[in-house]
């Protein structure tokens, strides 16, 4: 499965290549002028290989494009530091890792959130929670601190009825259907969220697992304002903040959007899971 820090790379050498092609160089032509191997070339463009600050300028000056320099170096940046920052907070325990956040979701007016596979934190119950965090701890030999992360995380979501905010979500309707949890936790949940539906400044759509889609996406994402996007990975989270590549995912979401259902196909999708999760007819 391709990541998020894979796509920034890809994006970022997909960049670079419109350099090489808008200064009229082959591939095999930049490498000779800049001592390289042909290959390097050829990783860097697809995504394959991360260049060094070094590689940046040299590839610019080279294209004649020394002025992209800056923005590019502050992409390669981001990408490394987001990376090692999630790393280090997950050492940190749970708890940090939610109350990290906290300044950022108070800082937020307009929250756009697509998720393919879990309920997204701020609309989640503590059972649910709770069980989410088990695996992680156990999965990353974190700290045990299941208790105070779960406590951290239902402060957190004090954002969901204070402040001028609005919540713009999506979410695949195999969320509804990964099993998180026991089947108690799972209703729990499912009714939670519909409870959330109730809320005017929440908006929640489900993509219908045979519906008709007008995007197709490689992974999960959060929208804060239009400053940045932040993509969670196994082992890191990586924070976009290049206007160019948050004018993508916000055109990404609004399609998301389009495929959604809301309001009472909403509801009846996840009353169908809830049948399905109990039996009932």
């Amino acid at each position: 499965m391709t990541t998020p820090v894979q796509q920034a790379r890809e994006a970022l050498g997909d960049r670079l290549r419109e350099i090489r092609t808008d200064a009229r160089l082959y591939a095999r032509a930049l490498a000779a002028a800049l001592s390289w191997p042909f290959t390097k070339v050829s990783k860097i463009e697809n995504g394959v290989r991360s260049p060094s600050e070094n590689d940046i300028r040299a590839w610019c000056a080279a294209c004649g494009a020394d002025d992209q320099v800056p923005d590019l170096i502050a992409t390669v940046r981001s990408i490394t530091a987001m990376y090692h920052e999630y790393r280090r907070q997950m050492q940190a325990g749970m708890k940090h890792l939610q109350e990290s956040s906290v300044p950022l979701y108070e800082q937020t007016s307009l929250f756009r959130i697509y998720d393919t596979t879990v309920v997204p934190g701020l609309f989640t119950t503590a059972e649910y929670a709770a069980a989410l965090f088990r695996f992680w701890m156990a999965f990353m030999g974190l700290k045990d601190d299941i208790d105070a992360a779960v406590g951290a995380r239902m402060e957190r979501q004090r954002v969901l009825y204070t402040g001028d905010r609005t919540f713009r979500v999506v979410i695949e309707e195999q969320v509804l259907r990964t099993r998180v949890g026991d089947a108690g936790v799972m209703a729990g949940q499912l009714d939670r969220l519909l409870a959330v539906m109730s809320l005017p400044r929440a908006s929640i759509g489900i993509i219908p697992a045979a519906g008709e889609r007008h995007s197709l996406t490689q992974g999960s994402f959060w929208m804060f304002d239009d400053t940045r996007v932040r993509v969670e990975t196994v082992s890191a989270s990586l924070t976009i903040t290049q206007p160019r590549d948050i004018a993508l995912y916000s055109r990404v979401f609004e399609l998301l959007q389009r495929s959604a259902v809301h309001g009472r196909e909403a509801r009846q999708l996840i009353g169908r899971a809830m049948r399905d999760l109990t039996g009932d007819e």
